[in-house]
C-alpha cells in the first residue's frame, strides 16, 4: 500500500499566476533555477495535458539524481491540479512507485495562494528513507517561483 506524505506552500503570486507559471515549468525551470534543472525536454504530447512524457535532466551536483521521466496522470485545470508519476529514473531505485499532485489554491481570506504537493510512494526496502530531501527540493523550488514571479 502506498503512502502518502504532502507538504503545504504559502506563497505571495495569485492561483492563476503561479498554476500558469508551473505548467509552463518545462520552458520556465530550467531558465530559472538552472542550478537544479540542466534540461526539461517533451517526448511525448504538449507537456500540459494527460498521457504527457517529459524528461528531466538534473544539473551537476543534485544529490541521488541525474534525470527522472515523468508522465501526466491527471489534470483538472479549473481545479489547477496536476499528477504525475515517474516513469523511469534513479527515483524508481529507492520506490517502486512515485506520484506527485500538486494543486494551487486560493489562500483563504488573504491574497496569494496555497500550493499543495502530494506524494504517494512505495519504498523498494525498508531502508530506503522518507522523500524529505525530494520535498525539500519542491518547497525550495515552489517559493523560487514565487520570487521570480513576483518580480517578472
Amino acid at each position: 500500500m502506498a503512502t502518502k506524505s504532502e507538504v503545504e506552500v504559502e506563497v505571495k503570486s495569485a492561483p492563476e499566476k503561479f498554476w500558469g507559471a508551473i505548467r509552463d515549468s518545462t520552458e520556465l525551470f530550467p531558465k530559472i533555477f538552472p542550478e537544479e534543472y540542466k534540461t526539461i525536454e517533451l517526448l511525448e504530447g504538449d507537456g500540459k495535458s494527460i498521457g504527457s512524457v517529459r524528461l528531466v535532466k538534473y544539473a551537476e551536483g543534485t544529490p541521488v539524481v541525474t534525470f527522472a521521466k515523468e508522465k501526466v496522470e491527471a489534470v483538472e485545470v479549473e481545479n489547477k491540479m496536476v499528477s504525475y508519476s515517474v516513469i523511469d529514473g534513479e527515483i524508481l531505485n529507492l520506490y517502486k512507485n512515485f506520484k506527485a499532485t500538486l494543486q494551487v489554491t486560493p489562500k483563504p481570506g488573504a491574497e496569494g495562494s496555497l500550493v499543495k504537493w502530494t506524494l504517494e510512494y512505495d519504498k523498494a526496502s525498508d531502508e530506503v528513507p522518507e522523500p524529505e530531501l525530494i520535498k525539500e527540493a519542491a518547497v525550495k523550488t515552489f517559493n523560487g517561483l514565487d520570487a521570480y514571479l513576483q518580480n517578472n
